[in-house]
């Protein structure tokens, strides 16, 4: 079963940037699986952020339109959010997730604080 561990979460500045990445522990994970980052803050639901498709397709949630981008490296181990003009707002947990699978990573935390 793949595993996936999330990281590059901490706590920035409105405005300021980070890039989370979503490890896989199989090779080639996301050349055969879409990927997906999702967020929560606590005591809600979870949403939807971003998805990259094996045809590396992306699509976007309204509201990190135009700010976050997801990617993947080219070995296919790797998949990234690159949060740009962070806002207090995107202060929550993120996680990537494979459907195909039913796998989760297990989060991480975003703050974005003056």
């Amino acid at each position: 079963q793949v595993q996936l561990v999330e990281s590059g979460g901490g706590l920035v500045q409105p405005g300021e940037s980070l890039r989370l990445s979503c490890a896989a522990s199989s090779r080639n994970t996301f050349f055969f699986n879409d990927v997906a980052w999702y967020r929560q803050a606590a005591g809600k639901e979870r949403a939807w952020v971003a998805t990259h498709s094996v045809n590396r397709e992306r699509c976007y949630a309204d509201s990190v339109k135009g700010r976050f981008r997801i990617d993947r490296d080219d070995h296919g181990n790797t998949a990234y959010l690159d949060m740009n003009n962070l806002k207090a707002e995107d202060t929550v947990t993120y996680c990537c997730n494979i459907s195909d699978l039913g796998v989760w990573g297990q989060g991480t935390q975003v703050t974005v604080s003056s």
